[in-house]
């Protein structure tokens, strides 16, 4: 198999190609297209203009044994291991919480609480960040933003929704950074490095503690969310939450035990299969689960195929695909020389690189989706391995993650904290998102720069 030689005036095309789908993303909302529509019709037209062109690999594969495989270059260019981690991890999640497990915690917490405005902003920010880690970002704003609109509406504070749900939505993002799993650009960026699971948490863990706490204290200021005065209203409030019955959501109390024992030893088998190496990798473990959870819904398994983020399936296929063919068209050789002077700033002072690196990832993911500027970023950083500054792969993820935190279209879990205002009656445009969530981000990156730089190297490696 050999490629073509690829002029200058192709690779400008084929990046003004990129660049058009990356603005399309952006305003995905304005042009009424699903994120993977988007990808798909550029999937569609890179494919057909490099045939054209001639700058796709010619000629069949030759496996282990020998022999010729045939397989067309846009199956080649999927990265499947990716695709099975978030099918598999979304299957297992998706039937897990309908065990009523995830909600019987929620509500926990907020009894815990005694309906103190403060401690259930606590509590909340402390289940938002680890709903995060374990489900995905969308999923773990739904379930916490509307837990905590009946909180509030209960305890007759609804007045302070507007500040749980835009804190919850900022956590989510924050939250995404704790585990390999976590987030999309974690899986992207954690694949390509080599970074294990356990690795990841231990490198991840102490900064989404910090960052959650000065999330939460910097929010409960600038919304005023305070302790009860008095120990009459604390009385109230605790005969309020005491209402709440955890056991609401738990059909079947055989299954609420399986899947809290499947949750946990889903965790354990992803962290050891980092640790391990069993050969199939991650897909394979978080398959396996989904399977045995379906198990025991098998007659009606299609509910749950039905309930899958398809969109979101196709999205990450047809991008795989335009990036295997920018890859072709030399797009990201060329996006890969610019960003070798941003990391060159490494040479002139230790660290500016990097720090310059995570800031542009930040911004870049704040207008776009941080999918595909994670995918770009860790196919051109693999290409420079070996790397003379190991941080740059921590800058990207920490960059692409944090960035959804400054615009209400950064990430997926703000769209759906903005959407949830809407329902609930509260006002937020575009620019007083914005301007509330400003201060959270750029407080944020600026941990996350100080942290990359200084912090990280110091952490063991598994």
């Amino acid at each position: 198999m050999h490629e073509a030689h690829v002029s200058l005036g192709v690779t400008l095309f084929f990046s003004a190609m990129l660049a058009a789908m990356i603005v399309a993303l952006a305003f995905e909302e304005k042009i009424h297209a699903k994120k993977s529509v988007i990808t798909g019709f550029f999937a569609i037209a890179s494919l057909a203009a490099a045939e054209m062109l001639g700058i796709l690999p010619v000629g069949p594969l030759v496996n282990v044994f020998g022999e010729e495989l045939h397989i067309p270059v846009y199956v080649q260019g999927i990265d499947w291991a990716v695709i099975a981690i978030i099918l598999g991890s979304s299957l297992f999640v998706d039937v897990t919480s309908k065990s009523g497990l995830f909600t019987w915690v929620a509500i926990k917490l907020t009894k815990k609480s005694g309906g103190d405005p403060l401690l259930l902003l606590i509590f909340y920010g402390i289940l938002t960040v680890l709903f995060s880690a374990l489900l995905n970002n969308v999923t773990a704003m739904i379930i916490i933003g509307s837990l905590s609109a009946v909180s509030l509406k209960k305890l007759g504070q609804r007045e302070r929704l507007l500040g749980f749900l835009l804190l919850e939505g900022l956590l989510t993002n924050v939250g995404g950074l704790l585990t390999l799993i976590s987030s999309v650009p974690n899986i992207i960026v954690g694949q390509t490095a080599g970074i294990s699971f356990v690795d990841f948490f231990i490198k991840a863990a102490p900064f989404v503690l910090v960052a959650s706490i000065a999330t939460v204290f910097l929010g409960a200021r600038l919304f005023g969310i305070r302790r009860l005065d008095t120990e009459v209203q604390r009385q109230e409030a605790a005969e309020e939450v005491a209402g709440f019955d955890e056991r609401d959501g738990i059909e079947s109390s055989g299954f609420f035990a399986f899947g809290s024992v499947m949750l946990v030893l889903f965790i354990t088998a992803i962290a050891l299969s980092s640790v391990f190496d069993y050969g199939l990798g991650m897909g394979f473990v978080a398959m396996s689960f989904a399977i045995i959870m379906l198990l025991r819904f098998k007659s009606t398994a299609d509910v749950f195929y039905r309930a899958l983020d398809w969109d979101l399936l196709l999205f990450f296929a047809f991008l795989f695909v335009v990036i295997n063919v920018m890859e072709h068209a030399q797009v990201l050789a060329m996006i890969g020389h610019g960003l070798g002077h941003v990391i060159a700033l490494n040479d002139v002072l230790d660290g500016a690189g990097t720090a310059a690196t995570l800031i542009s990832s930040a911004a870049v993911s704040s207008v776009t989706d941080n999918i595909p500027l994670s995918a770009m970023l860790a196919r051109i950083l693999h290409g420079m391995e070996p790397l003379g500054d190991g941080r740059l792969w921590w800058s990207v993820i920490f960059g692409a993650n944090l960035g959804g935190n400054l615009t209400p279209i950064g990430s997926a879990s703000t769209v759906v904290a903005v959407t949830l205002m809407h329902k609930y009656g509260l006002s937020m445009s575009f620019m007083r998102f914005v301007r509330l969530a400003a201060g959270f981000a750029v407080l944020q990156i600026a941990l996350a720069v100080l942290y990359v730089l200084f912090v990280v190297p110091l952490l063991p490696s598994v």
